[in-house]
């Protein structure tokens, strides 16, 4: 048990799913794992282990923001061993190829601010994707024939931005989609020496103003879950 996750010990499973949305951790763990059960809610942050094709796995809710994963992925990997954390949630679109409902797979996350930037000082570090998970949500997602794009993405610490001119800078330096979570996750796996990866659905396009519906939304997540979870055990 940690200040913001009530697990046991053996409660968490080597491989744990991170949707921002405590509620899409539930809708997760429900429809994609077998004997579900809840093993967190502190704070109404909704974690659940289960079995996929007879492998333990955690879903458990990260929180928006940086500073938030920050917390439970330090928790996961410190206290309780989580060796494989894959981020999955939706993103905005930033090219003009990219279209609603897309999977991305990131492979970098560029970022102005982090809560590790402090640590690196003047340092600009790159926050990069374990390679063996990105090469294989890339095979899950051509096996199913989902349209999904490889590459970077941008992590915004705002969801109200006020800065149209560097999204122009991002979309003009082919960063495929924004999302507010994946830098400080790939930075804390390199700290840690663990796996990590962002598999994301494209629920709204900043070119466009496209937009999903909310009662689409869950209905078009199960591609990037199913792709995530292919990914952690191929």
């Amino acid at each position: 048990m940690t200040v913001h996750i009530g697990a046991k010990p053996g409660d968490i499973a080597e491989t744990v799913l991170l949707p921002g949305d405590p509620y899409r951790a539930k809708w997760a763990a429900e429809t994609f794992l077998s004997d579900a059960r809840l093993v967190n809610e502190v704070r109404g942050m909704l974690g659940f282990t289960g079995t996929w094709k007879g492998n333990p796995v955690t879903i458990h809710g990260s929180g928006m923001g940086m500073p938030s994963l920050s917390i439970y992925v330090n928790e996961l990997i410190r206290d309780y061993d989580a060796q494989t954390l894959i981020r999955i949630g939706s993103t905005g679109g930033m090219q003009d190829h990219v279209g609603l409902r897309d999977v991305i797979i990131a492979m970098t996350s560029s970022t102005l601010n982090s809560p590790s930037s402090g640590i690196f000082r003047e340092l600009n570090f790159a926050p990069c994707a374990d390679y063996g998970l990105l090469r294989a949500a890339a095979d899950a997602a051509a096996a199913r024939g989902v349209t999904s794009h490889v590459g970077g993405i941008y992590s915004s610490d705002v969801f109200y931005d006020e800065r149209p001119d560097l999204n122009q800078e991002m979309t003009r330096h082919g960063i495929l989609a924004v999302e507010m979570e994946a830098a400080e996750l790939y930075t804390l796996a390199a700290r840690y020496g663990r796996r990590a990866l962002a598999v994301l659905t494209v629920s709204d396009h900043l070119n466009t103003g496209e937009a999903l519906p909310s009662e689409d939304r869950e209905k078009s997540f199960g591609d990037m879950v199913e792709i995530a979870l292919e990914a952690a055990f191929a």
